[in-house]
């Protein structure tokens, strides 16, 4: 019986501190990666084994996870890793975790559910806060309203992001929105819907945004119409509708690689005092056919520190079993009530 899991992607910005906490939690995985340096001096530092291969040669994938229980995917942009990351646990029969947020990518990996089955493999993307608190935060609201129709879910964010996450965000800089309709999912304009929406503190202006949840709380409801929007300063509302006219530019992949490099050689990522001093806000409703709605709220650490809970929270569930083989979601892997196991978590 293999014991041993993997981070894979340790020396990113989460990564890192996944592997930190793993540490302080007693835990002792495998830190991974393409990097030798970078993983070598992990490794050393938390004195944790270490293993080198890249992510996108399916031989040596497979040989590097030999011996792998479950592997806590890391290392992004996911559109170009989780596949090849995925095709590698289905042949050495490891359990997929990852933190991911994109809608394609979640869409791919549940297209690939009969083959995590057939594998005996659980397959979890975005164990992270995309889309952990969100998820469950659809489910607990799905169980107040089994009659829900639509499905309408926001996020306050404070602070900066990692170079990772910003990396991710210029890949799909020439991407539009997305929202669920009828079950069916749906391009749309980036400033397809703006509302203003009452968050713990205050109303804010909100705009949909693509997030993981209008692919991952379809499977975990059964909502046919989703949106997800984000709080948003109107500087970056009047960026958004300007967009369309810098669509030719942005969609230009030399200038997504010199925005990326940019991002990789000045952005740093939240402080430590930022990490344990800033909240997230969610909110969500579910409105049925008669146009009855309910309404709840979560107040969340910074969305950074969630990250590390919940993934290793998750890790440690789907390690002691229990999980059903297939492709899943956090709140139907571990329950609804899933995010408020985790560290100063509060429902409204």
């Amino acid at each position: 019986m293999k014991t041993n899991w993997m981070i894979y992607g340790a020396n990113g910005y989460t990564g890192k501190l996944i592997a930190a906490e793993a540490v302080r939690r007693g835990l002792s995985p495998i830190v991974a990666g393409r990097n030798f340096a970078a993983i070598e001096a992990i490794g050393q530092e938390l004195k944790l084994p270490t293993r080198i291969f890249p992510c996108d040669n399916p031989k040596e994938l497979t040989k590097g996870l030999e011996g792998v229980a479950l592997v806590l995917h890391c290392a992004g942009p996911f559109s170009k890793t989780a596949g090849p990351m995925l095709t590698a646990c289905l042949s050495s029969k490891t359990h997929y975790l990852d933190i991911t947020g994109e809608i394609a990518v979640f869409e791919s990996i549940f297209r690939r559910a009969s083959e995590c089955r057939a594998a005996g493999i659980v397959a979890i993307p975005g164990v992270g806060f995309d889309v952990v608190p969100s998820d469950c935060l659809a489910a607990m609201l799905k169980k107040k309203m089994p009659d829900a129709t639509s499905l309408s879910l926001a996020m306050k964010q404070s602070g900066p992001v990692s170079p990772g996450t910003l990396k991710t965000v210029i890949e799909g800089l020439d991407h539009g929105g997305m929202i669920r309709r009828e079950g069916r999912l749906e391009a749309v304009s980036s400033v397809h819907h703006v509302r203003k929406i009452r968050f713990l503190d205050r109303m804010e202006t909100s705009v949909t945004i693509p997030w993981g949840d209008v692919a991952t709380a379809y499977y975990s409801t059964g909502i046919p119409n989703i949106e997800f929007f984000t709080a948003i300063h109107p500087g970056a509302l009047q960026f958004l509708r300007m967009k369309r006219f810098l669509h030719p530019l942005l969609s230009r992949s030399l200038v997504k690689r010199g925005l990326q490099a940019f991002v990789e050689a000045r952005v740093k990522g939240p402080t430590v005092a930022e990490r344990e001093t800033l909240r997230t806000h969610l909110w969500g409703e579910t409105v049925n056919a008669t146009g009855k709605s309910v309404e709840l709220r979560l107040d969340c650490p910074e969305s950074y520190q969630l990250t590390v809970d919940s993934a290793l929270s998750a890790t440690e569930r789907v390690l002691a079993g229990g999980v059903m083989a297939g492709v899943t979601t956090p709140s139907l892997a571990f329950g609804a009530e899933f995010v408020l196991s985790l560290n100063d978590v509060r429902l409204f």
